[in-house]
């Protein structure tokens, strides 16, 4: 039994350790566009995919549980998007993260999301950031949302105001190897539970 979460275009599933995922996550990270504002668009090994990314992403976490009974003794912090509507359904399109930044706390989670080109400019990102949290304000215990990317990312800060997240702060940190761009610094976007619910209506999940 695996989890899956169902939006109108979209489903969300836990990953699983199988050579089709590990496939998957590394064509994903070898595409330099994709990757250009997370490691400049370096090549990533499909060792390092199946020995570092894959458990990482297997991964569930205890804190975050809707009182149901559920497999891996919690809900994913990463989860695998699949295609739904048109004539590619189940076809593989990336991965959303909604993880806890504390292992025992549900209050905080990050939100991030990674899909391959033919998935941008299509609204797939914002489909699934608004279904994760919904499910996380509604049903997780979850009060805050944050989510970080580099300050020239417009695509990725689009997604984060259409999911209803609102700029925090800009920071600079101290990279040892940083990208182009890095010099403009990083940006934290949030939402709070609290604002959600105050919305009239909340944010729809599409």
């Amino acid at each position: 039994m695996t989890f899956a979460l169902d939006t109108p275009r979209l489903r969300l599933r836990h990953f699983a350790a199988t050579e089709a995922d590990a496939a998957e996550l590394t064509e994903l990270h070898n595409d330099p566009d994709v990757m250009r504002h997370l490691n400049g668009g370096q090549p990533v090994s499909p060792e390092t995919v199946r020995g570092e990314t894959l458990p990482r992403m297997l991964r569930s976490y205890p804190c975050m549980s809707s009182g149901t009974a559920e497999p891996f003794g919690g809900h994913p912090g990463f989860w695998a998007a699949e295609e739904t509507a048109g004539t590619r359904t189940g076809r593989f399109l990336g991965w959303f993260e909604f993880r806890p930044l504390e292992e025992d706390s549900s209050e905080v989670v990050e939100l991030g999301y990674r899909l391959h080109k033919s998935a941008w400019g299509r609204g797939y990102a914002t489909e699934g950031s608004r279904a994760l949290i919904r499910r996380g304000f509604t049903e997780l215990g979850v009060q805050r949302v944050t989510a970080n990317t580099m300050a020239v990312n417009t695509a990725s800060r689009r997604v984060m105001e259409k999911s209803g997240l609102q700029l925090h702060r800009t920071f600079f940190p101290d990279w040892p190897d940083p990208l182009e761009g890095s010099e403009h610094g990083e940006v934290e976007y949030t939402l709070a539970r609290a604002d959600w619910l105050g919305t009239d209506p909340p944010p729809r999940t599409a």
